[in-house]
């Protein structure tokens, strides 16, 4: 009885821990030791102009990395007093990783002793795989996973006035952080 309860609160704690680790990146600055790995950073590279980057975990989006980079180079724009910025360079990094791990229910303690289940399947969802076997014995018993994070960087100028209407390029800094607003998730408070 005492190994079930053990066992229980293991998976439960594991659970648990994983979950916590299912976390987008919250819009903040990237800082060692912070609850949710990933955030922004800027660099002054002269008087207007910066470079910028955001970096977010395996959970966060593209799409979220790079409307978090916008929105922390018109939020840059206005601290530093400027009415409009100009992305001068931008680009957008995937780091992939594919880990194979052993099936932790196919170890040698394996509730049947030495028999193992396994089947046959059909790969050829378009790519004429034909006829596969899954089994502990012979591909099976293992676990692939790959996960992907992105950065997105960007160098911008800013600048002070009207935002000129014939550069498709440049952005009102004001109205960037109001429409990407409503999509920022800020880390929560401690």
């Amino acid at each position: 009885m005492k190994i079930k309860t053990t066992a229980l609160a293991v998976a439960i704690g594991l659970a648990l821990s994983l979950g916590a680790c299912q976390t987008a990146t919250p819009y903040q600055p990237l800082t060692k030791g912070s609850a949710t790995a990933g955030g922004f950073t800027d660099q002054r590279l002269d008087d207007n102009h910066f470079n910028v980057t955001f970096t977010g975990n395996t959970v966060t989006s593209r799409e979220t990395v790079e409307t978090y980079l916008l929105y922390r180079a018109a939020q840059l724009t206005v601290q530093a007093g400027y009415d409009w910025f100009e992305m001068v360079d931008r680009h957008t990094g995937r780091d992939q990783t594919t880990y194979i791990t052993p099936d932790p229910f196919y170890g040698p303690g394996y509730a049947w002793g030495y028999w193992r289940p396994n089947w046959r399947y059909y790969g050829g969802y378009g790519g004429g795989y034909g006829w596969g076997a899954w089994g502990p014995y012979w591909g099976g018993g293992v676990q692939v996973q790959t996960v992907q994070s992105f950065q997105a960087t960007a160098d911008i100028v800013m600048r002070h006035g009207q935002k000129p209407d014939s550069d498709p390029r440049a952005l009102d800094a004001r109205a960037v952080m109001t429409n990407l607003g409503p999509k920022i998730v800020m880390p929560p408070v401690k």
